[in-house]
């Protein structure tokens, strides 16, 4: 099969598409789209190009049952721009491939990443890893913001000092800050690529990460409308229930009282909101 061009694709390619307040995303090259994932599913009986209609049909239903051998026909390499923590987030999705700068070869930018206003919250009261969804008020967020600005202007003009004493730039990084901006080369197949959508798409993503996961799925959009259209459809806006769930919602039809009770009931109810 020859080398599968998409022109939406083509048009976006090496264009740098912001994210927070100094990162970005390149969608540095593609293999595959669409037409290579029905290529692959049919190849142990020869069949060759199908109509849209067709192709469609068998991309919904290889997603729809998790047969997941012919979506890792098509990679992606990207280039981003993102905070430390988030790559350290990012980095235990180990399927990728990765290339990350370095600060023993290189010197560090000095940006860092502070966040809008509307994005500064409070420790969540019944989510130990996240914050909640009500922004803190202008004072408190202007504190915020002030504290930030000010140690990570301290911390970059002390590893600037460490360079011009000589020290070595693997140690003069050491205490720079988890909000200073890194890059790298990221590489997935579609089917892992996925994966890390799904959740770094979900509400309880960390909002830095959730944002980038967002940018990404447009792009491969792009390359591929057809397999990101069923993706959409049962991985992010669809469910599973458990065996338990599923029995409680066959009696919740039937006009029978919810049998489940405390943290498995909240859980189940908020499956169907």
């Amino acid at each position: 099969m020859a080398h599968c061009i998409v022109s939406a694709a083509e048009e976006i390619l090496d264009k740098e598409f912001a994210v927070l307040d100094h990162g970005f995303v390149r969608l540095v090259d593609y293999l595959g789209s669409d037409e290579r994932i029905v290529q692959s599913a049919r190849v142990s009986y020869g069949s060759g190009t199908k109509s849209y209609r067709q192709d469609k049909g068998l991309i919904t239903y290889l997603l729809r049952n998790d047969h997941t051998s012919p979506f890792e026909q098509v990679n992606f390499t990207f280039h981003i721009k993102m905070p430390i923590f988030v790559a350290r987030q990012w980095i235990r999705h180990r399927t990728g491939r990765v290339n990350e700068i370095s600060g023993r070869y290189s010197v560090m930018t000095d940006e860092c990443y502070r966040p809008d206003k509307e994005h500064i919250n409070l420790q969540s009261d019944d989510n130990k890893q996240g914050r909640r969804n009500e922004c803190v008020d202008d004072a408190l967020a202007n504190q915020v913001l002030s504290i930030l600005e000010e140690d990570q202007k301290r911390s970059y003009e002390n590893y600037e000092k460490l360079l011009n004493l000589g020290i070595a730039r693997e140690l003069s990084r050491i205490d720079l800050p988890l909000s200073m901006y890194t890059e790298w080369y990221w590489q997935m197949d579609l089917h892992n690529l996925f994966h890390f959508l799904q959740l770094r798409l979900d509400a309880h993503a960390q909002y830095e990460i959730r944002v980038y996961a967002q940018t990404i799925l447009e792009m491969v959009k792009t390359v591929c409308p057809i397999a990101t259209e069923a993706f959409e459809e049962y991985k992010v806006g669809g469910t599973n229930f458990s065996a338990s769930e599923l029995a409680a919602l066959k009696s919740m039809l039937s006009g029978m009282e919810n049998p489940l009770t405390g943290r498995n009931r909240e859980l189940f109810e908020a499956k169907l909101k």
